[in-house]
């Protein structure tokens, strides 16, 4: 059985290196066919980033058009008082480890990346 689900964790501060890779690939994954879900966690150091850098939170309206599912640690969210903002932009705040844990124990569904 193939894996059609990408699950991309990213928890760097780096905005070069958060649209160039996760974005970049996240992006173009489900219209060009390469996955048929494709879900990205903000995590950590990441969300202050999509809290205050209008790029990454257009590209990230952007790849919701296409399907592209997006959400962020509630509880560093909380931490950085960024849970409205993600929130305004579609990006669920909840207990991401759920999904992360889900993800880790079923790997003949899920692939997982890391950034």
């Amino acid at each position: 059985m193939k894996k059609e689900n990408l699950l991309i964790i990213v928890s760097t501060n780096n905005v070069d290196s958060i649209l160039k890779f996760p974005l970049l690939y996240g992006g173009v994954s489900i219209p060009r066919g390469y996955w048929k879900r494709v879900h990205i966690i903000f995590w950590g150091a990441s969300i202050k980033v999509v809290q205050t850098n209008v790029d990454i939170r257009k590209k990230v309206q952007e790849m919701q058009k296409d399907g592209v599912e997006f959400s962020s640690c509630i509880v560093c969210a909380q931490e950085y008082n960024a849970v409205e903002e993600l929130e305004n932009i579609g990006i669920p705040c909840n207990h991401t480890g759920e999904l992360l844990n889900e993800a880790l124990q079923n790997d003949k569904l899920w692939a997982t990346l890391t950034v």
